[in-house]
């Protein structure tokens, strides 16, 4: 018999006592209330504290409705672990002497993702170095600090996220690796007093289920969670379902080319807000993904150096990609447009395209396919008309830019590489582009519409034009310009009333058009006045599957604003 697991009659008697005493003081200290959960005490003895694997009960006491939130003293041999039952409870020794014991209450979230694939496949996503972008929720920026680029025991990643006006450091460790069943990080260094994160994989009839559970604390114990408890468990709430619609759409548009061999891509503009979900969703894929950057080359990074500004680009370093895709550019929407800013908006993008083409067309083994960032500025002001890929383009600033940065890409199109044009229209993101600017007045209550509200907004939501991109990708048979628009696009003022009603705020307060001209000039005029219906004629004609092809669906699913959860 192990003595180191076994007590003898005194030692449970006295461990009896204790237990009671633990019992009895807890149950009357300031600060107890209910929760409403019974409690089992145990004694681990040789097992870590916390841990209850390995535990021998030596007392199930039924405590009542008082939550253990004192800290006592006890005899140096006694480990105790106190486990919520249908909850989780979390201890730890204090000092390496004495035998102090602090209890906080732990929480318990479980959220189940159903899928239509293996669990093998689904545990394979989560190992791709950038899956976790594709994870954080479309309405947060998560800026990675570091990462080992694994999930396997002891790797480590580092990044930074919004809490409120602030931002906060979150560190987490994986500390279980068991493919493909199970892996489970803990947070090091954050914003919860204690986290920790078990996914787990289970096979079902249909495909698979990634089971995710969370144990967390929230910081201040009892006190913490009693003022924002609810509110934790919410925004968590938000994050799975959010984490729940990307992986299942993401998996469900890989698996439609899996018999596909993977391919080498090479992006330019990878930093922006389409590249660096681009990127990650290619990478969860298989695809072995590099990218054109101005900065410096990270050492050890999958990065190739340019600098358009300066012509410089060595052509041998992109040889033996099979697609290449350039989404650069200065944003159109940043400032007003004085003369020097609508040169550099020109120039970024026809410059750095030309450049870019003549080196693509010089290889001796060019790549399949050259995808090229276009917008739906091509088509100018066209009030009511509808616009497909079919139609002439506009006149002004924007259609001017949009057809010398497609006619840059000829070299590489009379070089016989298949070229497509993304004519984008307005992605949604509440992190960036035109809604992300929107927000702030239409959560103040002050959003409405902008100079009558009738011109047509050619929308569509960043998962489709990530979707869109890739059909485009690995359809071989696409080539040439191709509207990537939602099939319904809405007038103006349909789409504030819309993002009114999902933040419940009033849209009564409409913008002159003249005062738009008044502060943001030519830009305003041109961005905020125009009217564009532009239908996405090609890519409904080679049956590419909208996400989202309602406004108000989209727009809930871009800011986690769902009717439930």
């Amino acid at each position: 018999m192990d003595s180191g697991l076994l007590y003898s009659e005194s030692s449970n008697l006295l461990l009896e006592l204790q237990a009671t005493l633990l019992v009895l003081l807890t149950g009357f200290a300031v600060g107890a209330f209910a929760v409403g959960a019974n409690y089992e005490i145990t004694d681990p003895k040789r097992s870590i504290i916390g841990e209850s694997q390995n535990a021998v009960i030596a007392s199930s006491l039924k405590v009542g409705k008082c939550a253990l939130l004192s800290i006592l003293p006890l005899p140096s041999h006694t480990g105790i672990c106190l486990h919520l039952v249908n909850q989780t409870s979390y201890t730890r020794r204090i000092g390496p002497r004495t035998s102090q014991l602090q209890v906080f209450q732990m929480y318990e979230l479980e959220w189940k993702t159903a899928l239509g694939h293996p669990k093998e496949s689904a545990f394979s996503w989560y190992e791709n170095d950038l899956a976790f972008l594709r994870l954080m929720p479309p309405w947060e920026v998560a800026e990675g600090v570091y990462s080992d680029f694994s999930i396997e025991v002891g790797s480590k990643s580092v990044f930074r996220i919004p809490m409120g006006p602030l931002k906060m450091t979150w560190e987490a460790e994986f500390t279980a690796y068991e493919p493909p069943h199970k892996f489970e990080d803990i947070m090091v260094r954050g914003p919860f007093w204690k986290w920790r994160h078990e996914h787990v994989f289970l096979d079902t009839e249909s495909g698979s289920v990634v089971d995710d559970r969370v144990h967390y604390q929230v910081p201040f114990g009892a006190l913490g969670h009693m003022f924002a408890g609810r509110w934790v468990r919410k925004r968590l709430r938000r994050m799975f379902r959010a984490r729940e619609l990307r992986l299942q759409r993401d998996m469900d548009r890989h698996a439609k080319y899996y018999d596909r061999p993977r391919k080498r891509i090479l992006v330019a503009g990878s930093s922006g807000m389409i590249g660096t979900q681009l990127v990650a969703f290619l990478d969860t894929g298989g695809h072995d993904v590099w990218r054109l950057v101005r900065r410096s080359v990270t050492i050890g990074a999958k990065e190739i150096p340019w600098n358009p500004d300066r012509g410089e680009l060595d052509a041998s370093q992109i040889e033996g990609f099979d697609v290449i895709i350039h989404l650069g550019g200065a944003g159109i929407g940043d400032r007003r447009w004085s003369s020097k800013r609508k040169k550099i908006i020109r120039d970024s993008r026809v410059d750095s395209t030309a450049l870019l083409a003549d080196a693509v067309a010089s290889l001796d083994g060019g790549p399949e396919a050259f995808v090229l960032a276009s917008a739906v500025g091509w088509y100018g002001n066209r009030a009511d008309e509808e616009l497909t890929e079919a139609s002439t383009a506009g006149e002004g600033f924007l259609p001017d830019v949009c057809a010398d940065w497609e006619g840059a890409a000829d070299a590489v199109e009379k070089s016989g590489v298949r070229t497509v044009y993304l004519r984008s229209g307005i992605v949604l993101s509440p992190t960036g582009g035109a809604l992300g600017k929107m927000l702030l007045p239409f959560k103040l209550g002050i959003g409405g519409a902008i100079g009558g509200g009738k011109q047509w907004m050619p929308w569509i939501s960043l998962d489709d034009e990530i979707y869109a991109i890739y059909h485009l990708i690995m359809n071989e048979e696409s080539r040439g310009p191709y509207n990537l628009t939602a099939p319904s696009p809405v007038r103006q003022k349909q789409f504030a009333k819309t993002l009114g009603g999902i933040l419940r705020r009033p849209t009564i307060a409409p913008t002159p058009g003249l005062a738009i001209r008044l502060v943001f000039g030519e830009m305003g005029g041109n961005l905020a006045l125009e009217s564009q219906r532009v239908l996405p004629e090609r890519l409904r004609r080679e049956d590419y599957q909208f996400v989202h092809e309602d406004i108000e669906a989209a727009l809930r699913d871009s800011m986690g604003i769902w009717r439930e959860i």
